[in-house]
């Protein structure tokens, strides 16, 4: 509005008498009319709204592959305690900590000498069982010549025939005693049951161990290596159900650095119930890993895929604002005007919402400067990463009277 000022002082100092009166009516109403003027000129042209430039995607409609992610933890295929199998007092430590072992490799070495004597006694009861039979048996075929001959009775002939079988038992129990004999002395080397990677010693030597009670090291097998992870039953949902080993058709592992693993992975246990006390159903996948790049323990993730989804929209994270109202965007309008929009959103792919409804094909959705948006602001758009030309400011030049 333009500032209107009449200095009526200045008049009484240039006219006196009865004209006075009529020069300044004349001049307050000539000032006042233009002053007038000025605002209906003002009001009938207002200002116009300040143009902002956005950046938009053309969403056209794509398929994606039906998946969600978890935290996993892997595990050794084959975990295994190593306990020695005889006691004694353990003499040698024979591998190398942390190394990789072979299937039978000696670890342990416990002291042989008890045991080498426990073989040569039994050894020595078997020969001496051995010399027991023979006399035994020359003793049962005299007694069957004298029976022929009517020189003994039938009864000390039976008797002969009992003492040789007798002393056919004790043979086989002599025998017996020689090979576990020789077995715990297999035992006083310790061996890895299983390929893999062998544990620090948790014992060391001179220490008197027990039998199949005292713990030495452990060995895991690394390859292939198992992922254990978990779903919930609305992660289940989603995928179509409670998984088992013949609706999941793949297994991704992620690694913690963010990149995905190269081997796939196969399903190969899905518990038949959902945990009580968590909600969740228990699962497990298993990873080729003869390159040893997965260690046990190891925090990651996995994406269980169970299929394909059509007709879907992929749209920026940063577009999807959240509200009291549920999740939504910003399109534009064949005004070019910024329209907030409620959309159904899925799961996440890499940076991307998966979009389920509230989108139509060659929609235009705006992904910057959300912040300073509201429903009806005139809008620039402009595809992501070009450059954009700021239009001129309107301006309305104030009337000089």
């Amino acid at each position: 509005m333009a500032f209107c000022y009449f200095n009526r002082h200045s008049f009484y100092n240039l006219m006196t008498g009865a004209h006075v009166k009529m020069v300044i009516t004349l001049t307050i109403s000539v000032a006042l009319a233009a002053c007038s003027n000025g605002d209906q000129e003002a009001l009938s042209n207002p200002t116009p709204k300040k143009t902002m430039p956005v950046s938009v995607i053309k969403v056209q409609p794509t398929t994606v592959p039906i998946s969600a992610e978890a935290v996993a933890q892997t595990e050794g295929a084959k975990e295994v305690e190593i306990r020695p199998r005889v006691g004694g007092i353990l003499l040698k430590r024979l591998y190398e900590e942390g190394t990789a072992v072979k299937a039978g490799q000696p670890m342990f070495l416990i002291d042989p000498i008890p045991y080498q004597n426990a073989l040569a006694q039994a050894k020595a009861q078997l020969a001496e069982q051995k010399a027991r039979i023979e006399q035994t048996r020359r003793e049962e075929n005299r007694l069957q010549e004298l029976l022929v001959m009517e020189s003994i009775s039938q009864r000390e002939y039976d008797n002969a025939v009992s003492d040789n079988a007798i002393a056919n038992a004790a043979l086989q129990q002599a025998e017996v005693r020689v090979r576990d004999a020789k077995l715990n002395l297999s035992y006083t080397t310790v061996t890895a049951p299983v390929k893999g990677v062998s544990g620090r010693r948790l014992l060391s030597e001179g220490v008197l161990v027990e039998a199949n009670s005292s713990l030495l090291t452990t060995v895991i097998q690394l390859s292939p290596i198992w992922v254990r992870f978990s779903l919930s039953d609305n992660e289940l949902a989603k995928l179509g159900g409670y998984l088992s080993e013949q609706n999941v058709q793949n297994v991704t592992l992620i690694l913690p650095d963010g990149t995905e693993y190269d081997q796939r992975g196969e399903l190969n246990f899905a518990a038949r119930q959902i945990d009580p006390s968590l909600g969740t159903q228990q699962l497990r996948a298993t990873f080729d890993n003869s390159e040893q790049r997965l260690l046990p323990g190891q925090f990651v993730r996995v994406r269980v895929t169970t299929g394909e989804r059509e007709g879907v929209f992929l749209v920026p994270q940063t577009a999807i604002l959240t509200s009291d109202l549920g999740r939504s965007v910003y399109v534009v309008n064949e005004k070019s005007e910024a329209v907030m929009r409620l959309v159904v959103t899925g799961s996440w792919i890499g940076k991307d919402w998966v979009i389920l409804e509230g989108l139509k094909a060659g929609d235009k959705v705006i992904v910057d400067n959300l912040i300073k948006l509201r429903s009806g602001t005139p809008v620039l758009p402009h595809s992501v990463g070009e450059n954009h030309v700021q239009p001129p400011e309107h301006t309305n030049p104030a009337r000089k009277t």
